[in-house]
């Protein structure tokens, strides 16, 4: 029996390499994590260029400082005197003074009005001895009572408080020529208005 030759095995061959090999994969550009939120890449900045960044501020500073506005003096165009102002109360002394709120009978619409609020003075004239009742309005100052405190006046209680008194004044001038008045003087306590009726009698024996 001849032998029988058999045919040698093949291996088979591996394919060929594709000339369009497909490109390997990129990492994402800064700009893909920006549409996401990411923050981009940022530029190291070079050592040189902080260096000239600091030189650019300290020339600024150097100028800002040479910039500085002179001091100007300016010499005022009108010259303002000094004015004293006269309250003639010079002439007097203060014998008492509180304050009170004081107020204006109305006859016609019948009914109390106020009149101001403030100091209210006892001034005795140095020359003649008189004392007379004045009374400012606080801020504006503005008299609201002005009168020689005459020996027929009478202090009469008002009705419901023992802190305010009623009386007639003959002759009032705070307003201008003299007037009839009747008024009512109020206090912060009974004490400044019983203070009040004492130094308002003794003002009285004064003017006699």
């Amino acid at each position: 029996m001849s032998d029988t030759t058999k045919p040698a095995a093949t291996t088979p061959a591996a394919p060929a390499a594709s000339d369009d090999k497909a490109a390997a994969p990129q990492p994402p550009s800064s700009a893909v994590f920006s549409m996401f939120g990411g923050k981009k890449a940022e530029t190291k900045k070079d050592d040189g260029d902080v260096k000239d960044d600091k030189d650019e501020d300290k020339e600024k500073k150097e100028e800002g400082e040479g910039d500085e506005e002179p001091d100007v003096h300016f010499e005022p165009v009108v010259h303002l005197e000094k004015v004293d102002v006269k309250t003639m109360e010079e002439d007097e002394d203060v014998l008492f003074k509180v304050r009170a709120k004081l107020f204006k009978f109305d006859s016609e619409n019948k009914e109390w009005k106020e009149r101001g609020t403030g100091d209210c003075k006892f001034l005795k004239n140095k020359e003649t001895g008189k004392v007379r009742l004045l009374m400012r309005r606080d801020k504006t100052l503005k008299v609201c009572a002005n009168h020689i405190i005459a020996p027929e006046y009478t202090l009469k209680p008002n009705i419901g408080s023992d802190r305010s008194w009623v009386y007639s004044c003959t002759a009032d001038v705070a307003e201008g020529p003299a007037e009839a008045f009747t008024f009512a003087i109020r206090f912060g306590n009974k004490e400044n208005a019983d203070k009040f009726k004492e130094e308002f009698e003794k003002a009285q024996e004064l003017n006699k």
